[in-house]
């Protein structure tokens, strides 16, 4: 039977070749692609900064790898659906039904950047439920 460890290589091939193509900002390609979806888990730190952080990260290295622009683009798509969510669910707070829907927001932020992460550390790319395509991802 095959190691794991060398099956988790097979997954993550370089592209492009070269060893910087594998590890943007000096991390390897896996966590690097779990670290984009967690990032978002930031804005519970600092507000903003789970907006920033992210694109921040995507834009640096999305020409490194494909699979970089394809996770960055899910995360994108994200993190823009977010605030177009945040912004009708705080006006609808003066109907009383904004803050629940701000509070299922904030929990679906958290649960899809921690399954995002857990699949892109797998090796599968994640389309967050609910999120609009602005950015089409091409793994």
């Amino acid at each position: 039977m095959p190691d794991a460890d060398k099956i988790q290589d097979a997954e993550f091939q370089v592209v492009g070749g070269g060893p910087s193509a594998r590890r943007p900002w000096g991390i390897d390609l896996p966590m690097f692609l779990t670290l984009i979806h967690l990032a978002l888990l930031a804005n519970y730190l600092v507000p903003g900064l789970g907006f920033v952080l992210p694109v921040v990260m995507w834009a640096t290295a999305k020409d490194l790898d494909p699979r970089i622009d394809a996770h960055g683009k899910v995360v994108l798509n994200w993190i823009i659906s977010a605030a177009i969510y945040g912004a009708v669910f705080t006006v609808l707070i003066w109907v009383l039904i904004g803050f629940p829907l701000l509070i299922a927001l904030a929990v679906a932020n958290f649960a899809f950047s921690i399954i995002g992460a857990v699949k892109a550390n797998a090796g599968t790319l994640w389309n967050y439920p609910g999120a609009i395509p602005f950015f089409r991802p091409v793994p």
